[in-house]
């Protein structure tokens, strides 16, 4: 089991300030690389920006000291202030809760540590690998699971990223490479054009899969930049984002969408159920409505990860279970996302 001591948690973040760019960012850096410099990281300021009555406060502050805030101006221009129950400032604002211990709620839930050949790589599935190709994040939402996750042992130099590019020639059943993190896209386009080059001189890799929140918390991370590299790529290009409520798709993000669209990619999303952010029919179908209008077909709808700290944002199987029902009802089968859970050891997710 992934332990998560102080020591750890101020490596894991000096890691995601040094690879997201610092508030000193050089005045010609990239827009996305300003605003991801400039993220609200004290829960104070947060709760203040917000409207938030002083209650909030505390519970801000203990779950922070767990898991520190971090939230992109442009997020945060979509909640409603004075509003503690906005779907997404629940997936942003720590609360006490986060403190306690649930039995079953663990620190590597999906058991990932076991999974790890090289470093930075992850190996769990046939014909696909997982690479952390950055340990920062735009933004942390609560119930992520990787929040304990040990990026300081996961964050391979150049020298490094050749063990596990020698791993995927060796391994000639390997088609897929999933890129993640962190957010793959918190990394420069020079370090992601890089990888990607070396990559594509597998010859039995077929398909890029990138897993990222970035073009919905940063919209204009999507800039010419990382268009040029990703769609001159010969590798089959999919983009997986993770969006949870239809009120984080704004004009911006369907800007984005439709940039990455241009550039011959295949637009997916995944979700996680939520308490209090979208466990019921009306969220859900909104939010495939609102990816739909945006060019982006519903994927995955999984259950929470029984991750430390975000006990209470679980929402039962048989609930879960009756809220997809009911939304099959509402709407057609190409908007319908696939229930299921993450079980350690299974070849495959795991429909419910």
């Amino acid at each position: 089991m992934i332990t998560r001591s102080p020591a750890n948690v101020q490596i894991a973040s000096d890691l995601a300030s040094s690879l997201a760019s610092s508030p000193s960012s050089p005045p010609g850096a990239p827009a996305w690389q300003r605003q991801l410099a400039n993220v609200v990281r004290d829960p104070v300021e947060l709760c203040r920006r917000l409207g938030l009555d002083d209650d909030a406060l505390p519970g801000a502050r203990d779950g922070h000291a767990l898991f520190e805030v971090r939230v992109p101006e442009a997020y945060l221009t979509r909640i409603q202030p004075g509003d503690p129950t906005d779907p997404l400032l629940r997936q942003v604002l720590p609360l006490v809760a986060e403190t306690d211990a649930v039995d079953g709620f663990v620190a590597d839930p999906l058991e990932e540590t076991d999974h790890t050949p090289r470093r930075g790589l992850i190996h769990k599935y046939a014909g696909r690998v997982l690479l952390i190709a950055s340990p920062a994040c735009a933004i942390n939402c609560r119930y992520c699971f990787r929040r304990h996750f040990p990026y300081q042992e996961n964050s391979p130099s150049r020298a490094q990223w050749q063990e596990t590019l020698d791993y995927l020639r060796e391994d000639t059943s390997i088609h897929e490479v999933i890129l993640s993190g962190g957010d793959p896209l918190a990394a420069s386009d020079r370090q992601l054009a890089w990888l990607v080059a070396r990559l594509e001189e597998i010859p039995h890799l077929k398909r890029l899969r990138i897993h990222t929140r970035l073009p919905v918390v940063i919209p204009a991370r999507i800039d010419e930049a990382l268009l040029e590299w990703l769609g001159s790529s010969r590798l089959q290009k999919v983009v997986v984002l993770h969006s949870n409520h239809a009120q984080e798709i704004d004009a911006e993000v369907v800007a984005a969408c439709a940039r990455l669209k241009d550039a011959g990619v295949t637009l997916l999303n995944q979700s996680v159920l939520l308490r209090g952010v979208n466990d019921s029919v009306a969220a859900l179908a909104a939010l495939s409505e609102r990816l739909f209008e945006a060019g982006v077909l519903p994927y995955y709808l999984h259950v929470l990860d029984p991750v430390s700290g975000a006990a209470h944002f679980d929402v039962p199987d048989e609930e879960a279970r009756h809220l997809v029902e009911t939304l099959r009802d509402q709407l057609p089968g190409f908007l319908m996302p696939r229930l299921v859970r993450e079980v350690p050891g299974a070849a495959s997710k795991t429909p419910l």
